[in-house]
């Protein structure tokens, strides 16, 4: 069975909103991700959670992310987030990582080309909200 990975940050939640709401509650916060829930409170991405289940009928999937260094819990919300929209079992299948390459898989859904080693990685970068895959949509299409 292929394997793929998907991307958090950008793919699976809307960190660029979630980030506009904390810098306007907390203006002269640097690093709005560095707060107490930043993580936790993110709202999934349009058809992300959907799209996702349909490819675990068919793929091996994984959530690869990288870590906030900003904020320590990073790594608990991110779970928290992943078991209230995947449920418990599926936290098993959860890798934290700064450098994306290190992974073996097939395929790489990640919103970036580069910067976490995803420019290095053995399989193909799917770039998620890139002209060829704006959307889930595509990205199913491709895959399915």
């Amino acid at each position: 069975m292929k394997r793929v990975y998907v991307d958090m940050n950008g793919v699976l939640c809307n960190i660029k909103k979630q980030h506009l709401i904390y810098k306007k509650m907390l203006p002269n916060q640097p690093y709005p991700q560095s707060q107490y829930g930043f993580f936790l409170d993110m709202q999934p991405i349009k058809d992300s959670i959907e799209s996702v289940k349909k490819l675990m009928d068919k793929y091996d999937v994984w959530i690869l992310t990288a870590p906030s260094w900003q904020n320590p819990m990073c790594l608990a919300e991110k779970n928290m987030w992943i078991r209230k929209y995947f449920g418990i079992e599926f936290t098993q299948k959860i890798i934290i990582s700064s450098d994306k390459s290190l992974c073996k898989g097939d395929y790489l859904i990640d919103d970036n080309k580069e910067g976490r080693g995803q420019d290095q990685f053995e399989g193909e970068l799917i770039l998620f909200g890139s002209e060829k895959y704006p959307s889930w949509s595509e990205v199913c299409k491709y895959l399915l």
